[in-house]
């Protein structure tokens, strides 16, 4: 065993909205949680090792709540030209490796993938686990839930009725996912529907959820458009993916469901801002169309008290396992009025809450996991500087280390001799 005290550090608290500076911080690195959290750097736990973080910024590592591993970052592909999907088993489980690695990297140390290829994200899930790749660690979806021909189809499960959303969502569970992803609307990226397209019927929908809680798991929907975001609001969805357009009734509805909203707002964005003239012409019709209100919606949902927790929907056009997650809360800031505590909230508590892992993930506390990020400049005063580059520790252990920090300014180990040896 080994217990390592980093001292002199600001952490986040989000009970507080701030980091609290001069705290301690003791970390257990066989179990990779943390023991002890507390004021000034003296502590009753017998200590291996002492860490100077001479004043660094630690908030818990960034979670990112809709991922997709088996998609490549247009960024990576023929000089930006948007051919983002192969066929291939082999190609899909090369990309999601890859985006892993990119994610652990820039300081995302937890996943939810809401849709992968050939329930790729099981076994990935599984090689991370046994140390075999880097990366965050992963909740599951497996394929996607899709209407015949709906959004998404191409890589999920087609399912029509009831009795076929039953089957199906059992059998993704005894496959061993950990959420049950279903495609409620019409969406962006496919050509011939719209966001405000509804999919799957009520019936439909709930059953899904109903299946997925009888279970313990968590459902997520795909809802764009605002009667479809009602729909699965109604049918009981954990989270509501995207969220184009909700109005005051949705609000309402939400709040009496406890419904949280994963925005994805970079995924427009990007589309918009580096889209034209190789992200087909009919995609960003669309974004261009639906834009406006996504960003005014979101703007509602936190002014009006929903949850919010972070959500990029990597893999989509420019949008890809890099900074994008600091870039989304950025977003949350600057286009839908958040403080930076909040956006800090929204990829930290928030979204370990909506994954129901707060047990064990979202802060900075004992009997949590040491996934966190260790930066120079404090992200309260400009929330961009998390996507600077930076410090990431999983599990207790440096796993990324920022590059071009002065020797005196890197955290400073030193034995101690424990008074039980």
């Amino acid at each position: 065993m080994t217990k390592i005290n980093y001292t002199n550090v600001a952490i986040y608290n989000h009970e507080k909205q701030d980091f609290i500076a001069h705290q301690h911080m003791v970390v257990d690195t066989d179990t990779g949680k943390i023991v002890e959290v507390g004021n000034g750097s003296s502590t009753n736990q017998v200590i291996d090792e002492v860490s100077d973080m001479h004043g660094r910024f630690v908030m818990p590592g960034i979670m990112n709540a809709h991922t997709h591993i088996t998609s490549i970052p247009t960024y990576w592909w023929n000089d930006g030209k948007e051919q983002r999907h192969s066929d291939s088993r082999e190609f899909n489980t090369m990309f999601a490796v890859r985006n892993m690695e990119d994610a652990i990297n820039h300081g995302i140390t937890y996943i939810r993938n809401v849709g992968a290829a050939y329930d790729i994200d099981i076994e990935v899930k599984k090689m991370q686990e046994k140390g075999w790749i880097k990366g965050p660690k992963v909740m599951t979806s497996g394929k996607a839930f899709s209407i015949t021909g709906g959004h998404g189809s191409g890589g999920g499960y087609e399912v029509d009725g009831v009795d076929e959303v039953r089957k199906g969502v059992r059998q993704a569970m005894k496959n061993g996912v950990d959420n049950i992803k279903m495609m409620v609307t019409g969406g962006v990226l496919k050509n011939g529907e719209t966001p405000d397209d509804i999919q799957f019927t009520s019936e439909e929908a709930k059953t899904a959820v109903i299946e997925a809680h009888h279970k313990g798991k968590t459902a997520a929907a795909h809802a764009q458009g605002n009667a479809g975001v009602k729909e699965a609001v109604e049918a009981g969805f954990d989270t509501i993916e995207h969220a184009f357009d909700i109005d005051d009734e949705t609000i309402e509805m939400m709040k009496a469901h406890g419904t949280v909203i994963v925005p994805t707002m970079n995924a427009m964005y990007a589309i918009y801002k580096y889209g034209e003239n190789t992200v087909p012409d009919w995609a960003r019709e669309k974004v261009i169309v639906n834009i406006k209100k996504h960003f005014a919606s979101i703007t509602k949902a936190v002014q009006s008290g929903i949850p919010i927790a972070m959500g990029t929907d990597a893999g989509t056009p420019y949008n890809g396992f890099r900074n994008e997650s600091a870039y989304e809360m950025e977003l949350y800031v600057e286009k839908a009025g958040m403080t930076p505590a909040q956006a800090i909230d929204s990829a930290t508590i928030n979204c370990a809450r909506a994954m129901h892992v707060d047990d064990e993930y979202g802060q900075i506390a004992a009997g949590n996991y040491a996934d966190f990020i260790s930066m120079q400049e404090n992200p309260i005063d400009d929330i961009s500087v998390i996507q600077h580059d930076k410090d990431v520790y999983q599990n207790g252990t440096k796993v990324h280390a920022e590059a071009g920090v002065e020797a005196s300014k890197q955290p400073q180990m030193s034995n101690q001799v424990s008074a039980a040896i």
